[in-house]
């Protein structure tokens, strides 16, 4: 395998490689994650936008802006979101990658919530990791 991760939307349509280790993992949960997820939260890692390489089908790879600086990636056959970028602020060159797309193992011992002042009111966090509003 080249690189340390691959991952691929639900159809396979789309399918990319990571060569780092990803990092900052996150458990969003306001509200545009929440209905683009159709889940409590999203839950996405980072790495350099230049450590990410999409190696099949880029053409099936669509892109929402959601609004300004932030673009949100999807298969535009199955739907699977895939990626999350904010081109404004001091990590514009990194991407998150949606990490129920992988299709490697991954572990992370440091994960966090986020935005948890817009969590879904139906959905209790019961776990161990950092809430941030």
């Amino acid at each position: 395998m080249d690189g340390l991760h691959q991952g691929s939307c639900l159809c396979g349509a789309v399918k990319y490689r990571v060569a780092t280790e990803l990092k900052a993992v996150t458990h969003c949960h306001c509200s545009q994650c929440r209905k683009g997820h159709g889940a409590a939260f999203a839950t996405y890692a980072s790495a350099p936008r230049s450590a990410i390489t999409i190696i099949a089908d880029v053409e099936t790879l669509k892109t929402y802006h959601s609004s300004e600086g932030v673009a949100r990636q999807f298969c535009s056959d199955c739907g699977a979101s895939l990626f999350w970028t904010d081109s404004k602020g001091e990590f514009s060159d990194w991407m998150s990658v949606a990490i129920g797309t992988l299709d490697t193992p991954f572990l992370s011992e440091k994960q966090k919530h986020v935005c948890v002042a817009s969590k879904a009111p139906w959905y209790e966090i019961e776990d161990r990791w950092p809430r941030v509003e």
